[in-house]
């Protein structure tokens, strides 16, 4: 127990601070653009309130399971009997999940990155074409896009081999930013809020098909992708082996999400107030255009420049977590046996490189569409794939539940502990059901686990070799 150091409050701020990320300066457009105001406000209220059953669950298990620890492909396993089959293929297929999601989470990042660096480079917004193959035209703004991303992409590569110590460094300095810029703007933007700008509060929208969508579909569309924005709830979790208490974990989850919910209600609806809903729709720096109609060119560059500095930070601790991801599973033999690899600085090397190349492809979608059309398409991709461990770790607490393990005479802890479970389950599915609406997002989706299926018995076989 001596190297349990981290309080609840330290643990908050891990939660807040993973949580706070990318979506925040990207999220006011695609809101804007799925749903009226009253829409947006509704579908925050309605995911806050759904992932505050998943943080209940994660909440929960770390109490009445304190030994079960090292991340969501752990509850997994536990689904299922100990060292069976259906065991391990549950852990690993969650495991390639929590990674895909990962790097599609990096991606989010780096094209936020890209579209705040317009704001000093406008020639990245160019759509001057520079050839055509088919269908597929390519402009000065999508290769210019697509070459800062690279960079970026791989200068934090470099970096991070090296070693944690100063990929920590550059993180501090990023959330110290990430706080400066948000006082900054909300304190700049209650003075330029315009109620007007919110009017009609609720009206319907038209679709890209031209056809009509009334205020629930809107909310449906919009929970999506706010839940985006609550991806990394389950901080807390990860760092369960160095937390002082269980219950620590307990409140640091709920209290983090609250927090987050705060900022996130607060932010979108101060944008949404402080552009119209055309000029919100079209841009691809929104926090940055909503200070710049008050204070000027002046007032954007500046928060452009703490935007760039808080995602550098949040690539680094992004690309630090999704290496670490397939390493731990490796290490568990619920991945394949080369992610174990590491380097003298004790980086997982191998991991390192596949999930940055593995990120490059991805990348490679900015160069046939925009950046805030880049952020849309991997916001739902990454989304899905999270929901799926939070349906597990639903899933095992009813487990749970149901057996009665950890309860005892506790009857009615059970039966609130056993709602918190059908509930969050009940959500995660139906968010899942929402997002694969789209036959795209759902091959896509589909896709990824089937490549993940074909791997599978790599790793099998490597279990059997270490038997």
């Amino acid at each position: 127990m001596a190297n349990k150091k981290l309080n609840v409050w330290v643990l908050t701020a891990l939660v807040v601070g993973n949580m706070v990320g990318s979506g925040i300066f990207m999220l006011p457009r695609s809101l804007a653009e799925a749903a009226s105001p009253g829409g947006v406000l509704f579908a925050w209220l309605l995911t806050g309130l759904g992932v505050l059953f998943i943080a209940l669950v994660y909440g929960v298990l770390s109490v009445r399971k304190p030994d079960v620890i090292g991340g969501p492909q752990i509850y997994a396993k536990k689904l299922f009997s100990e060292g069976s089959q259906a065991s391990r293929v549950c852990g690993y297929l969650v495991s390639w999940g929590y990674w895909v999601a990962n790097v599609a989470g990096i991606i989010a990042v780096i094209t936020t990155f890209a579209g705040y660096l317009s704001t000093f480079l406008p020639i990245m917004n160019s759509a001057y074409s520079l050839w055509r193959i088919g269908s597929l035209t390519v402009t000065v703004g999508h290769l210019l896009n697509f070459i800062v991303c690279s960079f970026l992409l791989w200068a934090v590569y470099f970096l991070v081999l090296k070693g944690v110590e100063e990929a920590g460094k550059v993180n501090f300095a990023a959330t110290a930013a990430k706080v400066i810029g948000f006082v900054l703007f909300i304190i700049v933007t209650l003075f330029a809020f315009q109620s007007s700008n919110l009017i009609p509060f609720v009206a319907d929208k038209t679709g890209s098909d031209g056809q009509s969508v009334g205020i629930f579909s809107q909310v449906h569309q919009a929970a999506l992708t706010t839940l985006w924005a609550f991806i990394g709830v389950e901080s807390a979790v990860v760092f369960s082996s160095r937390a002082k208490s269980s219950q620590d974990i307990k409140k640091a989850t709920v209290a983090g999400l609250l927090i987050a919910l705060v900022i996130y209600i607060g932010i979108t609806m101060l944008v949404m107030g402080t552009l119209s809903q055309n000029q919100l729709i079209h841009s691809s720096k929104p926090l940055v255009d909503a200070l710049s109609a008050v204070m000027g060119h002046a007032g954007g560059y500046v928060l452009a420049a703490l935007a760039l500095i808080s995602l550098l930070g949040s690539t680094i601790g992004w690309v630090l977590l999704t290496a670490e991801v397939p390493y731990q599973s490796a290490k568990q033999g619920l991945f394949l046996k080369i992610f174990m690899k590491e380097n003298k600085s004790k980086t997982p090397v191998t991991s390192l490189i596949i999930t940055v190349v593995m990120c490059q492809l991805f990348i490679f979608s900015t160069i046939s569409q925009s950046i805030s059309g880049a952020f849309d398409f991997v916001v739902y991709v990454a989304t899905l794939a999270y929901l799926i461990p939070y349906v597990i770790a639903s899933l095992y607490l009813l487990k749970i539940v149901i057996k009665g393990e950890t309860y005892q005479l506790d009857g009615k802890s059970r039966l609130l502990d056993g709602v918190v479970g059908f509930i969050a389950t009940v959500y995660s599915l139906w968010m899942i059901k929402a997002g694969t609406a789209d036959l795209k997002t759902f091959l896509f989706g589909m896709g990824l686990i089937i490549i993940g299926i074909v791997f599978y018995p790599l790793v099998l076989k490597n279990k059997r070799a270490q038997s």
